[in-house]
């Protein structure tokens, strides 16, 4: 009950910042002139990511998914739903219970495979923001932050066997939890490279969708459009995130254009758009998931 009366107070507090600062029909208006072509092509995009999201997990998890690619899909699908529409990230939750569900997977395994699919996730989006700097104050050393930032990669393919240690050796609770969570990491080094792939092609559609989205409500350089749209997706680490994003997902994107010179009033009616563009994809695609199969043989793995 907290999280949702949190949630419909940001919600309540975005409806009105953008009636008294921008007016919802000014906010609006600019959508009919975009081109339902180019509308059409940027959703592709955004579905194409999503498609591949689902692929990284039943890379992560092969072969014991092995040919159930369209109940992972479903699952993936659903679960990035229910994450972009509740409150407080609650609809993270939703992968450890699908993956119960569906294939019988451990909660506790589940959500150790998603902490360690979020960390490629967060590194490759510092690794955006290291391009956003280089294209806004181009300098060598963003290149060299990139390499060393690529390189400490290699650190994850040694997590797995770190779980096996004797330092970790016991019976202990906390002991235990983190063998649990160090052996969910990526088996082997070739495995973290390809995951680390998808992870890269996923976000490089939904970036690209994303800019081509805020570029059409916000003329800027590429530079700025990446931090704003970085800006806005980051909003999922803050202490605080309302129904559907609303409030945190602008409130962070603003944050974002701001130290780049761009008007707040501009950057919210160009925020609530995107973030718009991005529920509209969300219920498009939770919709056609429903349809997909979710029955399969289950598999237990796992006593969690």
């Amino acid at each position: 009950m907290r999280d949702w009366l949190l949630g419909g107070g940001l919600l309540a507090a975005l409806i009105l910042a953008v009636h008294h600062q921008v007016g919802w029909g000014a906010l609006l208006s600019p959508w009919l002139a975009l081109s339902p072509w180019l509308l059409a092509w940027l959703f592709l995009l955004s579905a194409l990511s999503y498609a591949l999201r689902a692929f990284r997990v039943y890379d992560y998890f092969r072969p014991r998914f092995a040919g159930r690619l369209l109940i992972v899909l479903r699952l993936s699908v659903l679960h990035n739903t229910a994450n972009n529409l509740l409150p407080m990230r609650a609809g993270e939750m939703v992968f450890p219970w699908l993956m119960r569900r569906y294939f019988g997977q451990g909660f506790l395994d589940s959500t150790a495979a998603l902490m360690w699919i979020r960390v490629l996730d967060l590194h490759f989006l510092v690794l955006v923001a290291l391009l956003v700097l280089n294209l806004t104050h181009p300098s060598w050393l963003w290149w060299a932050a990139a390499g060393l930032w690529l390189a400490g990669l290699s650190l994850m393919g040694f997590a797995r066997s770190l779980g096996a240690s004797h330092w970790l050796a016991g019976s202990g609770r906390l002991r235990v939890l983190a063998q649990r969570i160090l052996s969910a990491a990526p088996r082997d080094g070739w495995l973290v490279a390809r995951v680390y792939l998808w992870t890269a092609l996923i976000w490089a559609l939904k970036l690209a969708a994303f800019s081509s989205v805020l570029k059409f409500f916000l003329p800027l350089d590429l530079g700025r459009l990446l931090a704003g749209v970085l800006g806005a997706e980051l909003s999922s680490v803050l202490p605080f995130h309302g129904i559907a994003g609303s409030g945190s997902y602008e409130l962070a994107a603003v944050a974002a254009l701001l130290p780049f010179g761009v008007d707040p009033e501009l950057a919210l009616a160009g925020a609530v758009n995107l973030h718009l563009f991005l529920l509209g994809v969300t219920l498009i695609l939770g919709g056609l998931a429903l349809l997909l199969p979710k029955r399969g043989r289950r598999i237990r793995v796992g006593n969690a």
